[in-house]
């Protein structure tokens, strides 16, 4: 098992599998990953980057964006990641347009589970935020996703401050109602400064609310999140990932960017190990695991 100065264990590889997505949220950090050029990775080199992960005891694979859905390959990605010995769980993050009509086949191709961002239930707030009309689309994505097992199906609602704050017990009885857990996601700070100002929304009122409502509050070892279990049924997940000691010191994550990058901090650009570069010209698997090595020595909290 790979752990890092700090004592954190790495338990979980996180995979941009793409950059390009057919929404254009404005509040979107791309999984902290800067713009770039660089070709994306192929199943066969994701397949590779996986086998390696896995020979650290490594057994979950988080696939994300951009948008996973608009590569066609995807399927083939998942089938080979799935295949892998000593992985046990494959999920993705989806915006959840192109879900409906690939439910199936993601289930079939071995993934367990789908987060589906949804920000709002208001289909005119959905286009301020996604600029697409595909509201419906995203719904009928979920419900689509809950019929072929993709259990669970957590629905990811960043909260905004003056567009969305005001639906939070809209969105707990949406997803009571269709069998969903709820992560409630505190806004990620983007390159402009401005806009997260804006829009960022402080998460202690929502979670004392949410205190109330609840019948048992459970604390997750993953960031030490914290799951409230709400009287007569339901689930919310309360991720608050800016300024917190505590989210950092439990992270138990490395990333991987779309163009094939060990990614240690989601909040970092700078410490950045090439992955892709050495595999393509040849590199042998002791190579690439000393390259994940590196890339847990470089792990570091952000917020201390």
């Amino acid at each position: 098992m790979l752990v890092d100065a700090y004592g954190r264990p790495i338990e979980s590889i996180r995979i941009s599998v793409t950059q390009r997505c057919n929404l254009d949220c404005f509040y979107c950090h791309r999984e902290g990953e800067e713009q770039n050029r660089g070709e994306e990775m192929t199943p066969e080199e994701i397949e590779r980057t996986v086998k390696v992960a896995a020979s650290f005891s490594i057994k979950k694979v988080k696939l994300t964006g951009g948008e996973p859905l608009v590569r066609k390959d995807v399927f083939d990605v998942i089938r080979k990641i799935r295949s892998t010995r000593g992985i046990r769980e494959v999920s993705m993050t989806t915006n959840g347009v192109l879900l409906c009509e690939n439910a199936k086949r993601l289930k079939d191709a071995g993934l367990s589970r789908v987060n589906v961002t949804l920000d709002t239930l208001d289909a005119e707030k959905f286009f301020r935020i996604t600029g697409m009309d595909a509201f419906e689309d995203v719904v009928r994505g979920i419900k689509a996703a809950v019929k072929a097992d993709l259990c669970p199906v957590k629905v990811n609602m960043v909260l905004l401050k003056g567009l969305n704050e005001d639906e939070v017990e809209d969105m707990i009885r949406f997803t009571k109602e269709n069998d969903l857990v709820l992560q409630i996601i505190e806004l990620e700070s983007p390159s402009e400064e401005e806009e997260y100002a804006r829009y960022h929304a402080e998460l202690g009122e929502v979670e004392n609310r949410l205190k109330k409502m609840a019948e048992k509050v459970v604390v997750r070892r993953m960031h030490h999140r914290r799951k409230y279990l709400l009287r007569g049924g339901g689930e919310v997940e309360v991720v608050r990932p800016m300024h917190n000691t505590e989210f950092c010191r439990h992270c138990n994550r490395i990333r991987v960017t779309s163009d094939g990058k060990l990614k240690p901090c989601l909040f970092r650009n700078s410490n950045l190990v090439d992955l892709a570069g050495p595999m393509r010209k040849g590199a042998t698997d002791e190579e690439l695991k000393a390259l994940f090595v590196e890339a847990a020595e470089r792990r570091a909290p952000f917020f201390t």
